[in-house]
């Protein structure tokens, strides 16, 4: 059986940051207990990609470096292409580019236009054709741009095009339209199991190899942590997840559970009075961890990894065995996984 930690990674910085060097320390300590990957997960303030995973590509060897993930309406066509192929360069070949919608309220904030599924679809194919040595006339969703081309191209293959995603058409264009699916983190096991058959059934649809096809399962993980590290770490992200329009809706759907639960603690009164802004930014950690314990019992320990050390390597084995290639760890750095994934038993 292949060990655990070769099908694991995890974010570095998680969450936000106001000093952006402990990503160093940080992929560091995952190469060294034997991650495969390490994840950046970009905010436009400390966590800037291209920044972050330069540096990253500079003090590590052998993990892949993936973002998961970054939007690509703030960056003209022709500058994620050459970040990409650069980071690709950079990274020896271990570069992995991670796209996705994020919020409707983020871009309006922005005055951007919000990614739709053919702008998305369109990116894709945009980049691939760049990293190909193609000039492309494009006139679409994402504008017209009449001759774009890279007139130098890196001796690395191009970097693999992910696609974050949570809902059926999402999850159907990454089987499309790209190599591999990012979900959502509180996914349950068997969620992942029916996105995972239905980007590849998506794959078969379009031509593609389905087996070559990735996908990437986020949990949050709390391993051997005390009940007020497991609030942080797995309450607070919960709390503001499913309090986001569209979602956590999205999110509930997928694993079957009750909506009228998820409208009954949007309607909780420190909810109510955002007026919709989003309780990441406006709750401190601690009352976000005090409102995940007012979400429906049984939600967060069916969609996270939380205990002790087998118990969460068990509920790790669940989400492979329900199809995901690779895990991305979330809410713990790898500075506290090394017991997790240093597995004595080889698996």
């Amino acid at each position: 059986m292949t060990p655990l930690s070769e099908r694991l990674g995890c974010y570095v910085l998680p969450g936000g940051v106001s000093d952006s060097r402990p990503a160093v320390t940080e992929a560091k300590a995952a190469e060294a207990i034997g991650l495969r990957a390490v994840w950046i997960g970009e905010r436009y303030d400390t966590k800037d990609l291209p920044s972050l995973a330069g540096a990253l590509s500079q003090v590590t060897e052998r993990v892949s470096i993936g973002a998961a993930v970054t939007s690509p309406g703030l960056r003209h066509p022709m500058v994620l292409a050459s970040m990409g192929q650069t980071l690709q360069s950079l990274s020896g070949g271990r570069f992995r580019l991670g796209l996705g919608r994020s919020a409707d309220w983020r871009w309006r904030s922005y005055g951007v236009a919000s990614p739709t599924l053919a702008s998305l679809r369109d990116t894709a194919d945009i980049l691939r054709r760049l990293w190909a040595g193609d000039t492309v006339d494009y006139r679409g969703p994402l504008g017209a741009f009449p001759e774009l081309r890279l007139p130098q191209r890196p001796d690395v293959p191009p970097p693999p095009l992910l696609l974050a995603a949570v809902g059926p058409k999402t999850v159907a264009l990454a089987g499309e339209a790209f190599d591999g699916v990012i979900l959502h983190p509180f996914l349950i096991p068997e969620a992942v199991s029916r996105a995972s058959s239905l980007a590849k059934e998506s794959c078969t649809r379009s031509g593609r190899d389905p087996d070559r096809f990735r996908t990437y399962a986020t949990v949050v993980v709390a391993p051997d942590a005390t009940p007020d590290q497991q609030r942080r770490a797995v309450g607070s992200r919960a709390a503001g997840y499913f309090q986001v329009r569209g979602l956590g809706d999205a999110l509930v759907r997928a694993n079957g559970w009750d909506e009228s639960a998820l409208a009954r603690y949007r309607q909780e009164p420190e909810l109510d009075a955002l007026g919709g802004r989003p309780a990441d930014k406006a709750l401190s950690r601690d009352a976000l961890a005090d409102l995940a314990e007012r979400l429906p019992e049984g939600w967060l320990s069916s969609s996270s990894a939380v205990g002790d050390l087998p118990t969460c390597r068990r509920r790790l084995r669940a989400y492979l065995d329900a199809g995901a290639d690779e895990l991305i760890l979330h809410g713990t750095t790898a500075t506290g996984l090394g017991g997790l994934v240093t597995d004595r038993d080889g698996t």
